[in-house]
């Protein structure tokens, strides 16, 4: 069987680019993962409204920003224009994270069966496959990134602001004029952020392991091959 330097590093890419955008689509597609924090933050003490209008407005903003309505909406909460066009923004971000999970997953898909096919499997760098090399990066860029937010995480929200909006400073809010941001206050974002990144390095050790793990299974199997190769001589 052949092995391909091109394929291992396109398997690298894609399994990558798999991990780190599921990892950011868990929050945005688990909804209770929200709903667990308005007792947790006492948010309908904070905001005066009631859990239901809370989740109403909460679902509508997220229908939007996940592409199921056409125009923005939160409940019984007013907003401003520039709210609203931030919004677009961030539906902008989150059907691309969205697009980038399906496409990689259908790449990696497309791909083992191509090497099936073709009789064709990814090149070992040193000794290791795509999956290790995949984790190895992203997992070591996202601890450092992790551990800088850590320190000053309101520095960090400022920054991922400043990066993803570039130009724009219609995510800084007004209460009055978007209310809606009382009920995402930035205690809810810090645990997304820790959601993501524990995902991430859940999976970053997975394939990792497996990879260790199958390193391990295909040198026993050389080892027993040789030895088997090896009696016929020693007797003869």
């Amino acid at each position: 069987m052949k092995t391909s330097k091109p394929l291992s590093l396109l398997l690298s890419l894609l399994t990558a680019l798999a991990v780190l955008s599921g990892s950011i689509a868990a929050p945005l597609l688990c909804r209770p993962f929200y709903y667990a924090h308005i007792d947790a933050l006492g948010l309908v003490e904070y905001t005066g409204l009631t859990r239901e209008q809370i989740t109403e407005a909460f679902d509508q903003m997220m229908d939007y920003c996940l592409g199921q309505r056409p125009n923005f909406a939160a409940g019984v909460l007013p907003f401003s224009a520039s709210g609203a066009s931030h919004f677009a923004d961030v539906r902008g971000l989150f059907l691309l994270d969205l697009w980038v999970l399906v496409l990689s997953l259908a790449g990696l898909v497309v791909l083992f069966f191509w090497c099936r096919r073709k009789k064709a499997r990814p090149h070992c760098f040193l000794g290791r496959g795509p999956g290790f090399w995949a984790a190895s990066a992203l997992g070591a860029i996202f601890l450092v990134v992790g551990g800088l937010a850590a320190l000053d995480f309101d520095r960090a929200f400022v920054v991922f602001h400043a990066l993803f909006f570039p130009g724009k400073e219609n995510w800084l809010f007004n209460w009055w004029e978007d209310p809606v941001i009382l009920i995402l206050p930035q205690e809810f974002f810090r645990n997304c952020a820790v959601l993501v990144l524990t995902l991430l390095l859940t999976w970053c050790a997975v394939l990792i392991g497996a990879d260790l793990w199958a390193a391990s299974i295909r040198k026993k199997r050389r080892e027993e091959v040789s030895r088997q190769g090896g009696c016929p001589g020693c007797q003869g």
